[in-house]
């Protein structure tokens, strides 16, 4: 249920419907809006009497929420939430590009890519310096010596970076060196991780697991808000399906269902989605045309050499080409 308070509700009013709430065993998660403040009721087991609330000074309305998903859903928040990273707005009528390579490999390497990358239009840098990886003889990452190369890309280009967390050993570090922390697909359920998710203080962008369905993705993004942070961002990444023409099936669709079902923002990843290089920019397109708030790319200036996903990654001049044909496409919905 979610408690929804008059514009002019005091502090006073909304701490009393906050302790009348706990009072009956339940949990109060106020809900900052433009226009009023919404009290979400979690951990009830069943219905909840709309009597015990609506008598409360402040209290404008109760409103029943039907899907599992609280916090994530639009019952709770009709607002879009929009993310400040920095200088960078991810969210409603802006069109984020994060872009940069699938692993940092050295400080030259980062550097290089990052200064192409911001000179073509992207935003936010991406790279990783932990990496799950299918082989255990697979390159895993630089560990912190990658976080350190990103802060120092961050140092030097001004760009915000986001990395992926692999488990809570490496949380904390991972926490204190990027802008954005990625909980990565094979740790879309990883609930443990979630919940610490919960507790960080930095936006955290969660992709889709690889066969997931849009309803487990929504919920794992609960436990993130539930867990006291507002700031997460979905990342379609396509889905596993019968297909051998392409790495994964980029889930289009995805994308106006979840802006119709929560007010969190939602981006594409097509280079995994693709995981060939002739498919990221035609994918980029249909993301943007369909509602993407952003698209995070995977860009190397030596592809042949990439010690991850060199087949996957764009050429700078190949990125460039996309930052223009996606803003255009973007534009002209702006325009409408």
């Amino acid at each position: 249920m979610l408690i929804v308070m008059n514009q002019n509700a005091t502090p006073q009013e909304i701490q009393a419907v906050v302790a009348t709430i706990e009072a009956n065993g339940y949990t109060a998660r106020p809900i900052p809006g433009g226009e009023r403040v919404s009290i979400g009721i979690l951990n009830n087991k069943g219905p909840i009497d709309a009597d015990a609330f609506l008598g409360l000074p402040g209290v404008k309305e109760a409103v029943p929420i039907t899907r599992p998903y609280k916090l994530v859903s639009r019952e709770s928040q009709m607002e879009d939430t929009i993310i400040h990273v920095g200088d960078v707005v991810i969210g409603n009528g802006h069109l984020t590009l994060i872009a940069g390579p699938c692993a940092i490999e050295s400080e030259t390497q980062a550097m290089t890519i990052a200064k192409l990358v911001k000179q073509a239009g992207a935003q936010i840098f991406r790279g990783g310096a932990f990496k799950p990886r299918t082989s255990p003889y697979s390159f895993q990452g630089m560990g912190l010596e990658g976080l350190k190369r990103l802060a120092k890309v961050r140092e030097t280009t001004g760009l915000p970076v986001v990395t992926e967390v692999m488990d809570d050993e490496t949380f904390d570090l991972v926490e204190e060196y990027a802008d954005i922390i990625q909980i990565g697909t094979r740790n879309m359920q990883n609930f443990s991780l979630l919940r610490r998710a919960g507790k960080a203080r930095k936006p955290v962008m969660l992709k889709r697991g690889m066969a997931a369905t849009i309803d487990e993705w929504l919920m794992a993004a609960e436990y993130i808000l539930e867990g006291g942070n507002s700031a997460v961002i979905l990342c379609e990444r396509g889905v596993r399906t019968f297909v051998n023409h392409s790495r994964n099936t980029l889930d289009i669709s995805a994308v106006p269902v979840v802006r119709k079902e929560s007010h969190l923002p939602i981006i594409i990843d097509p280079s995994h989605a693709g995981g060939r290089r002739d498919q990221v920019i035609p994918l980029s397109r249909a993301g943007v045309a369909v509602g993407a708030h952003g698209l995070m790319v995977e860009v190397h200036h030596t592809p042949e050499k990439a010690l991850s996903d060199g087949a996957q990654s764009l050429y700078p001049h190949q990125f460039e080409t996309l930052c223009h044909q996606v803003r255009a496409i973007f534009d002209s919905f702006k325009e409408q």
